[in-house]
């Protein structure tokens, strides 16, 4: 049997089955009556996709919301397109995160006013509003928690904050805003 080289022994240790990648992005807003419809064209114009409306499940009184109530609208983005849009939106908020911000598989953030995106020009019949973006993150193989027969379900499948951090840096040049109390317990440390 021979013997194995360095190049075959490179390769084993860069698992391309632990890659991450962008599964979707998910716009969403939300709103009732006037709002929600402004939301649609708004989402319309931003995503050039049909959003879907969303409906309350529950019986909120104190919020006047009862179930089959349209509360929001929201689009989804796969593929291409998905890191095409994020290419598109994370300028809006000047490329920074806040750490908070990020949590296992995903990560999500809010635009205030959609024209701080660039190259989108203001919309008189939708005004001034905002929405919430949110990206989701798998690994190849995700797919095998959502299927009906023989489901598994596995942790290493899961992408953890660091990794979605790394990825951003790396390929969105996104800064990343840390809390002011562990640097200054890093600093500690350092001393």
């Amino acid at each position: 049997m021979a013997e194995p080289t360095k190049q075959s022994a490179s390769l084993k240790s860069k698992n391309k089955m632990r890659d991450i990648k962008l599964d979707k992005v998910i716009l969403n807003i939300g709103g009732v009556g006037e709002k929600l419809e402004k939301g649609e064209i708004l989402l319309k114009a931003i995503a050039e996709k049909k959003p879907s409306k969303v409906r309350a499940v529950k019986r909120i009184p104190t919020w006047h919301v009862r179930p089959g109530l349209e509360v929001g609208v929201k689009v989804t983005i796969r593929g291409a397109d998905a890191l095409a849009m994020v290419k598109k939106l994370l300028p809006a908020i000047d490329n920074t995160l806040k750490e908070k911000q990020i949590q296992k598989n995903c990560f999500s953030f809010g635009i205030h006013e959609y024209i701080e995106i660039p190259g989108v020009e203001y919309i008189r019949e939708v005004g001034i509003m905002g929405f919430e973006v949110s990206v989701v993150f798998s690994r190849a193989g995700k797919a095998v928690e959502r299927k009906k027969v023989k489901r598994g379900k596995s942790r290493r499948l899961s992408v953890s904050r660091e990794e979605i951090e790394n990825y951003l840096v790396s390929n969105f040049k996104t800064e990343i805003l840390r809390k002011k109390k562990k640097i200054m317990e890093n600093e500690d440390d350092s001393e």
